[in-house]
C-alpha cells in the first residue's frame, strides 16, 4: 500500500501482473481480475476497470443470442447476476463470473467497478469523461466508511498491542492514530503491514490495524515518542505506529 501510494504520488504508473515468468503456484491469486480487485482495495481507488473482448455484462450470453441486452448500470450485490456471469471464453483464464467476483471483491473498500470491452479505442479516456459505456458495478458505499468495514471484517490477526490509558481515551474520543509512546506491550511476531489487534490494560479488544513496523521495531520503540524512532532504529519509516487511515475501532 505505501509503495503503490508513493509511486502514485510520483507520477508512476505501477504495473501489477500474475502472469510472470517467475511465479509459482502457491503465490497465485488466480486470476488478474482479482489481483486487479485486492489492489483497488489497497490504494482506496474510485473505480476499477476491468477490460474483456465483450461491450460489458449481458443478461444473456450474446455468442448465443446476438440481442441479448447490454447491462448498463447494476447494484454489484444484486444476487440476479450470478445467473447472468457466464464462463470464460477462449481468450484469458477470466470470463464474467470472475470479473463479477473480483467487482464485489473491489466493493468491499467502496471501489465500483467498470467492466468494458478493451477493443474500443480510447476506452480509459471515454470511462473517465464519463462516457456512457461498458457495465457500471454501484456499490452504493462511501469509500471510507466500506475501508472501515473491510477492515474490521479481517479475521487473521497476527499479534497485539496493550495501550495504556491515554492511548485508549485518544483512540475512543479523538479517532486519531496510534503513536509508539501510548504502547506498553507487544505480542505476537507479526511483520510490517498485518493486522494487529489493540487492547487495554484488561485485555479488551478496542481497536485493530495495520501496522508500520514489525513486532521486533515495536518492542524496540514502544513507550517512545515519535521523535525518538528514528535514534532507535537508524530510520524512520513513519511517525504513526498504525495510521488512523488503517485503524478502526471495535
Amino acid at each position: 500500500r505505501g509503495t503503490l501510494n508513493t509511486l502514485l504520488e510520483l507520477g508512476v504508473v505501477p504495473v501489477v501482473n500474475e502472469n510472470d515468468t517467475v511465479v509459482t503456484e502457491e503465490i497465485r491469486f488466480g486470476d488478474n481480475d482479482t489481483l486487479a480487485a485486492l489492489v483497488a482495495n489497497l490504494i482506496d481507488a474510485d473505480a476499477l476497470l476491468l477490460l474483456t473482448d465483450q461491450q460489458g455484462m449481458y443478461r444473456e450470453d450474446p455468442r448465443r443470442n446476438p440481442d441479448a441486452e447490454l447491462l448498463q448500470s447494476c447494484d454489484v450485490h444484486d444476487p440476479t447476476l450470478d445467473a447472468m456471469a457466464g464462463e470464460g471464453g477462449a481468450l484469458g483464464r477470466g470470463g464474467m463470473v470472475t470479473k463479477l467476483r473480483a467487482a464485489r471483491l473491489a466493493a468491499r473498500s467502496g471501489t465500483e467497478t467498470i467492466i468494458a470491452s478493451g477493443r474500443v479505442g480510447n476506452i480509459i479516456t471515454r470511462v473517465t469523461t464519463g462516457d456512457a459505456i461498458g457495465t457500471w458495478f454501484r456499490t452504493g458505499k462511501q469509500p471510507e466508511n466500506a475501508r472501515k468495514q473491510w477492515l474490521a471484517g479481517m479475521v487473521q490477526v497476527q499479534g497485539s498491542l496493550e495501550l495504556d490509558e491515554g492511548a485508549v481515551r485518544v483512540l475512543r474520543e479523538s479517532g486519531r492514530s496510534l503513536l509508539a509512546v501510548g504502547v506498553r506491550a507487544v505480542q505476537g511476531n507479526f511483520t510490517l503491514g498485518e493486522m494487529v489487534s489493540c487492547v487495554d490494560g484488561n485485555g479488551s479488544e478496542v481497536a485493530r490495524g495495520l501496522v508500520n513496523y514489525s513486532a521486533e521495531e515495536a518492542r524496540r520503540i514502544m513507550g517512545r515518542p515519535s521523535g525518538d524512532i528514528e535514534g532507535v532504529l537508524g530510520y524512520l519509516r513513519d511517525e504513526e505506529l498504525i495510521h488512523r487511515d488503517n485503524l478502526v475501532l471495535l
